[in-house]
């Protein structure tokens, strides 16, 4: 299982962290999401087939690109 702590600056509160995790479970092989609106990041795990590119992919199409 991969792991990554997002830093998504476009966080503003909880329900930002909400849209953030049903977008990324719905992404086959994400097993959870959890966020921090207050420091503005989210921490993903996945197994194959979800990737670190596919979950880049999403956060930008939800208009959450992550910075690192």
């Amino acid at each position: 299982m991969e792991q990554k702590t997002f830093s998504i600056p476009n966080i503003s509160c909880g329900h930002c962290v909400m849209s953030i995790k049903n977008e990324l479970t719905a992404l086959s092989g994400v097993k959870s999401v959890e966020g921090d609106a207050a420091k503005k990041q989210i921490t993903v795990k996945w197994d194959a087939p979800a990737t670190l590119e596919k979950i880049r992919i999403i956060l930008r199409e939800i208009n959450y690109p992550a910075t690192n």
